[in-house]
């Protein structure tokens, strides 16, 4: 019970009103006073949970202003119309009511645009999981619209998607800022996956909340917050359950269908976590399947984007969208893949999973969808975790954040920010402590004050590599499985050293309301399998629901 809490901590630590229609739209981040609900939450029992804030207090101008024509021409009636066209239902559904003339792409991109608005400018329901909207996007949408009543052909599924972006994933036109406000006027190029999500005609609608820095920054603070979009709360319990981190805003949009999908990021744990805390499907794929160029780095032994998604079929086809090989990134891959079209090439009785004896015996949940899954017809094997520890974990993420943010803020950060490393970002940050700082900086104090060698790391680096794949390469071999099942992000620190890929799905909720997930971990390169079981999983025991609030 020791070692799994360890793992909890570490997985997590590194991951871890409606209106008239007359009525002007206001910007999203209305003033309000919190002082009562951050007086509430020092009572609670998680200390992570003791909010010092809620809502951002850097000014970030209004985002909504370019909106405000179109949306009071939109109003509720129009939005209460699309809603069951809309809400909750996957790509495939959405463009086929599109060729059918039901819907269009602009139609689509006001429904988002208004539902956020109708949410997040309201301060008892908001989730504060936006931090910026794309300005242009309504006329991007048009264009959409114009391209397809041409010839009535949708290029590829992600055509006129409208899609959030983690925001530390550089995008022109928003800044990218990591959360934090040293990075406040950092406007890039597009990010490798961003480029490539246009270059399929996806519409970037928007940028999502993050853990600032992706959750190396501060000590023990809440998952979620981040100085330019505040505290991310989570919408199957508000100030209740934590948000997961750090792709928090990702994973929240995706729960309340504030997009078609949303992009996050993980080191050990970003992806996997909000998207168990937010009950949707989240992949963390094998390093360099993705590129990572453009986007605000922790480690670039273990960095890697990932989709979030409602389904698995929306998983496939915008991870379809991303892929391909960058020069720029010497990690990156080619793969002849197409994930979407091999979805359902697959039977249930031809798979081997291994169960974990420790999680059968602690957790009804995933002790009951073990049960399932045989039913289902998956061969089933039950083995005992491995004592392995991940020494030096803390140094590999100390030593690549202290050279790979430098190179980041070096070759792609806007000519605006000023700071070019880990130590002016500390010095930045102490000017006005208040405001960029609340929960301090300690973990950014260490990078600091590790003396490691870049010598000393590689050791480091394969010490940890090894230790990860001993907790696993056993049970692959000795059982032959073709996966592990996990439950949230319990071994994403494991799966990140050893650089497997994992899936996280829906589980089912607990009784107090909170989501949790199954987590499928394969070996390196065996995303196509692992949405393959989630496929499996999803149709023969569909979990997922909507938050209640966020109907």
């Amino acid at each position: 019970m020791k070692k799994l809490l360890f793992l909890l901590i570490i997985s997590c630590f590194f991951g871890c009103k409606s209106e008239k229609d007359s009525e002007k739209i206001e910007a999203g981040n209305t003033a309000y006073n919190e002082a009562s609900e951050i007086e509430k939450q020092q009572a609670h029992e998680n200390e992570r949970m003791r909010f010092k804030l809620i809502q951002s207090k850097v000014d970030r101008g209004d985002m909504w202003k370019p909106f405000q024509k179109d949306l009071q021409n939109f109003g509720e009636e129009a939005y209460n119309t699309l809603k069951p066209q809309i809400i909750e239902k996957d790509i495939l559904a959405i463009q086929q009511q599109i060729k059918e003339g039901k819907l269009t792409y602009k139609e689509l991109v006001l429904f988002y645009l208004y539902r956020i608005h109708k949410y997040e400018s309201n301060p008892n329901i908001s989730l504060y999981s936006i931090i910026s909207l794309n300005k242009n996007v309504v006329e991007e949408a048009e264009e959409k619209d114009r391209l397809f009543q041409q010839n009535k052909n949708i290029p590829n599924q992600i055509f006129g998607m409208p899609i959030l972006l983690k925001d530390n994933i550089g995008t022109i036109g928003m800044p990218t800022t990591a959360g934090a406000v040293a990075l406040l006027e950092n406007y890039t190029d597009d990010a490798f996956i961003t480029k490539r999500l246009k270059e399929k005609g996806a519409l970037i609608l928007g940028k999502a909340n993050l853990s600032e820095w992706a959750y190396y920054f501060c000590d023990g603070c809440p998952l979620g917050y981040s100085a330019i979009g505040g505290q991310t709360l989570n919408p199957y319990g508000r100030k209740i359950f934590e948000s997961g981190g750090s792709s928090s805003g990702s994973g929240a949009v995706t729960a309340v269908n504030y997009a078609v999908a949303a992009v996050g990021t993980e080191t050990a744990g970003s992806i996997l976590s909000p998207s168990s805390q937010n009950s949707v499907v989240g992949l963390k794929p094998t390093v360099g399947l993705l590129s990572r160029s453009g986007i605000v780095p922790i480690s670039s032994t273990l960095d890697t984007p990932g989709p979030m998604t409602k389904n698995v079929t929306d998983n496939a086809i915008l991870l379809d969208a991303m892929l391909g090989k960058d020069q720029l990134d010497v990690a990156s891959v080619e793969m002849d893949v197409n994930f979407f079209k091999e979805l359902k090439n697959i039977s249930a009785d031809t798979i081997k999973l291994g169960a974990l004896k420790s999680l059968m015996e602690g957790d009804t949940i995933y002790l009951k969808t073990i049960q399932k899954l045989k039913e289902i017809g998956f061969q089933i094997v039950e083995i005992e975790a491995p004592n392995v520890e991940l020494n030096g974990f803390l140094t590999l993420l100390n030593i690549d954040m202290k050279n790979d943010l430098p190179a980041y803020l070096d070759a792609y950060a806007s000519k605006e920010v000023t700071v070019k490393n880990i130590q002016e970002i500390i010095d930045f940050n102490l000017k006005d402590s208040v405001i960029r700082e609340p929960y301090k900086q300690a973990l950014f104090d260490g990078i600091v004050s590790d003396t490691t060698t870049i010598e000393q790391l590689e050791v480091v680096k394969d010490s940890l590599q090894f230790n990860g794949r001993q907790f696993f390469e056993p049970t692959f071999s000795k059982y032959k499985v073709d996966a592990v099942l996990s439950i949230n992000n319990y071994h994403a620190a494991y799966a990140a050293v050893a650089k497997y890929p994992a899936l996280a799905m829906p589980m089912g909720y607990k009784k107090s309301g909170e989501p949790i997930s199954l987590t499928f971990i394969a070996l390196p390169f065996q995303e196509q399998l692992l949405l393959q079981l989630g496929y499996i999983f999803e149709q023969e025991l569909p979990v997922r629901k909507l938050p209640q609030n966020y109907e």
